[in-house]
């Protein structure tokens, strides 16, 4: 059975060095290795739960560190997928320029 690509964004592979804020708990160390203009899929030793409010803190070239505000849409063992909230105009660009890979 073939599957079936419900993504509304193109993504990119990347490696990015994170950190997941979460109100209340220590950062948690993590990496970026998949982005899209909605989200992301960030490898991290001990996933999250469906549901989890957090915030994404990383370094993004030509802008430096951005905190994007995520939601966990799905889990798998090795990490989450997060849905982005509201990104400015400056993190939008900057995520348009990886995601075209100049």
């Amino acid at each position: 059975m073939a599957v079936v690509e419900q993504r509304r964004h193109p993504r990119s592979l990347v490696a990015l060095d994170a950190r997941l804020l979460r109100a209340g708990l220590e950062p948690t160390e993590a990496r970026v290795v998949d982005l899209s203009f909605g989200g992301a899929f960030v490898e991290l030793a001990a996933p999250l739960a469906f549901g989890d409010e957090l915030t994404l803190s990383l370094v993004l070239p030509d802008v430096g560190r951005v905190e994007l505000p995520a939601t966990v849409r799905w889990t798998k063992p090795s990490g989450v997928g997060v849905q982005f909230g509201l990104l400015g105009a400056r993190v939008t660009h900057a995520l348009g320029v990886i995601i075209a890979g100049r």
